[in-house]
């Protein structure tokens, strides 16, 4: 049976002593020397203070245990060394015990190894501590880095400005517009956390992510019966963000069949789910985002124009990086320190050169780009600062045009206009990617003097690569 036990007490990481009212060790677990400074013997008298040499100091609580005045006394983490020099920590718990031969009180010393659980909380200190660092050096920005909008230029400024004015504005649409990596997704999240609202769920979708027959599900949610395999009813993503925001990026892809739909709920606050009859209302902020040309969609019948000026009641450009000077270097070095800390990289900065090359590129990917760029970077860079050779840059030529700019130039060896005409064509239809309508706005034209030169021309719509063989 003592084996029994002293191997429950092992598997546990713990161990006893038992001292008589005299505090004289009586008896103690079998890995009790592990704790101990001294090394016990059965026939050698052992006092408390010898075994745990930490308690001199402590005799007012001994007694105090011994007298049954105190019922429990813990003193934690205290740290020793193994005869193998690996520190230790435990926990030492004194507890009042009757002996039921004498009736005398005896003290219960109880030992609890500590080591790993003290090790992790080092450990949370540490990183703490770090995230500390780390809020230390993005304070140097100024007080914009708490909503994550970095950089000093006007333009971004201006940005703050715009998220700002909307923190007291309640439920408003609002409308960002950028090219790809400029930031909308952060500005988005921006608006809801410095709203009235960021208590309440931010939930986001792309619309141009998700194929157009799930979307209308996804967003306003479907009855059970409503389609095949519809098995049980869903909430849509309007009703998940009901009290927040909803942020539908990459709205010029939803499909025309969807806007109306939409539409009407802007409009009405209300909406049904697909297989449903029953008229739903949230209470949520509809913050939309693109990179298209909603005016030019509208223009091209890619996009309602109800929807738009109902969706651009409160808009913004996001600008390119390349137009904001300076706070390339600032985003530069927050991205510096983010994957440094990521990857356990001794690197705090860059070079001169590094600054230099940075600030003469064009970033056609913007701020995603530069994100990307510092990322690898940080993970082949050797030095304590990325220097320029660090930074693999691409920039991309401009396509060739596919007619000269100044298409009244006549060479010396003649034209044929009905020669130009069929490459207008051409250019037209690969332009508008098949799409006959598009291609006649283009040009002009009503479809069906569209449909007449094509006819004409013999150019065959349906397939691109045919129609550029044609054309010499």
């Amino acid at each position: 049976m003592q084996e029994f036990f002293e191997q429950i007490l092992r598997e546990k990481k713990l161990s006893c002593a038992i001292f008589d009212h005299d505090l004289v060790l009586q008896d103690w677990s079998k890995f009790l020397h592990q704790y101990c400074s001294i090394r016990i013997a059965n026939k050698k008298i052992h006092t408390i203070w010898q075994v745990f040499p930490e308690l001199v100091g402590m005799e007012e609580v001994v007694e105090s245990i011994l007298k049954q005045q105190t019922k429990k006394h813990d003193i934690e983490k205290i740290n020793k060394y193994t005869a193998t020099g690996k520190l230790r920590y435990y926990t030492l718990t004194l507890l009042p015990l009757a002996d039921p031969r004498t009736g005398y009180i005896q003290l219960v010393c109880l030992i609890a190894d500590t080591t790993t659980e003290t090790a992790y909380e080092q450990e949370i200190q540490q990183q703490k501590y770090e995230i500390l660092m780390l809020q230390s050096n993005l304070a140097k920005y100024g007080n914009h880095s708490s909503i994550g909008i970095l950089g000093n230029s006007e333009k971004i400024i201006h940005v703050r400005e715009f998220i700002k004015r909307l923190a007291n504005v309640k439920n408003t649409t609002v409308l960002l517009q950028g090219k790809s990596g400029t930031g909308k997704n952060l500005v988005a999240r921006a608006i809801h956390e410095t709203s009235l609202t960021a208590d309440g769920p931010f939930v986001e979708i792309n619309c141009a992510s998700i194929p157009a027959t799930l979307l209308e599900s996804e967003i306003f949610g479907y009855e059970k019966g409503a389609f095949t395999n519809a098995l049980n009813s869903k909430n849509g993503l309007l009703e998940i963000a009901d009290g927040g925001t909803f942020f539908l990026d990459e709205i010029g892809e939803l499909p025309l069949s969807l806007q109306s739909k939409f539409l009407s709920f802007l409009e009405y606050k209300k909406f049904r789910r697909l297989g449903s009859t029953q008229e739903n209302t949230v209470n949520v902020r509809i913050i939309a985002a693109t990179n298209k040309d909603l005016k030019k969609a509208v223009e091209n019948d890619e996009f309602r124009e109800d929807l738009f000026y109902r969706l651009n009641v409160v808009a913004t450009f996001l600008p390119d990086l390349h137009e904001l000077g300076d706070d390339v270097i600032i985003l530069a070095e927050h991205f510096i320190n983010v994957y440094a800390y990521d990857f356990r990289k001794k690197i705090r900065g860059l070079t001169p050169s590094a600054r230099e090359k940075l600030m003469a590129y064009s970033w056609p990917g913007n701020v995603r780009e530069l994100r990307n760029v510092i990322e690898r970077a940080i993970i082949f860079a050797d030095g304590d600062r990325l220097d320029d050779k660090d930074l693999l840059l691409q920039e991309i030529s401009p396509k060739p045009a596919s007619m000269p700019g100044d298409i009244s130039a006549i060479p010396d060896s003649g034209l044929s206009i009905a020669e130009m005409e069929k490459r207008f064509f051409f250019n037209a239809i690969r332009k508008a990617k098949g799409n006959q309508t598009k291609a006649a706005k283009l040009l002009g034209l009503s479809l069906d003097k569209f449909r007449y030169r094509m006819k004409k021309y013999n150019l065959d719509i349906k397939n691109s690569d045919g129609v550029e063989t044609d054309i010499k």
